[in-house]
């Protein structure tokens, strides 16, 4: 076999064995304290995909009170991308990064794509929310008017025609939850005419606002 022909092959072999960019996911980089945006930012100018979703919050400083967005996942940043060694490096060279959720580079924890876009689409809008203590089991249902149309979670009993939907990202046994009207949301995985079974959940930061 001539030499040409070994090098075309290695090149082929290695070609295979690299992610396409069909192949991207979102992982969850763990990040050390207080600096989840320096590591999105340093990710996104490398050309990364990453997103950190925020919370706004009013902070009182020198007898100021004033509107700062924080962390809705504390210590963790999302980013999307077919991550092989070569990536896997360059996340981890980012100042202020600790690693990616997974057993080893090729065995990352992957988020499925439609927590993430939910998540998106709450932080894209301006309806209060508020972190939720990690729900799994409940009334799945879907958004069908508004901001949030299409998006699916555990819908929360709160109120007359008002309810908490829930929206969590399993990997990271995390959830947060935002005040939705019940006359929008149909549920999933329910046979017609039954009743809709709703989980109760004492709301008092939601009513306070």
């Amino acid at each position: 076999m001539l030499l040409d022909d070994t090098v075309k092959m290695d090149a082929c072999s290695a070609a295979q064995s690299r992610p396409v960019a069909g192949d991207a996911q979102w992982f969850v980089l763990w990040t050390r304290s207080h600096c989840e945006q320096l590591v999105h930012d340093q990710l996104t100018g490398k050309g990364f995909t990453a997103f950190l979703p925020t919370m706004k919050t009013w902070s009182k400083r020198q007898g100021l009170k004033r509107v700062i967005a924080l962390p809705m996942f504390p210590g963790y940043v999302f980013v999307n991308h077919a991550i092989d060694k070569f990536s896997y490096v360059e996340i981890l060279k980012a100042r202020g990064v600790v690693g990616i959720l997974g057993e080893r580079w090729d065995r990352l924890s992957p988020v499925l794509d439609a927590e993430v876009e939910a998540i998106q689409r709450v932080a894209s809008t301006n309806l209060p929310f508020l972190p939720h203590p990690y729900l799994q089991e409940g009334q799945q249902v879907r958004i069908t008017a508004g901001p949030l149309e299409g998006v699916e979670g555990i819908l929360v009993q709160m109120k007359p025609n008002k309810g908490l939907l829930v929206l969590s990202v399993e990997l990271l046994q995390r959830s947060v939850a935002v005040e939705v009207d019940c006359t929008h949301v149909v549920p999933l995985g329910r046979r017609p005419g039954a009743p809709l079974r709703l989980s109760s959940h004492h709301a008092s930061a939601f009513h306070a606002q």
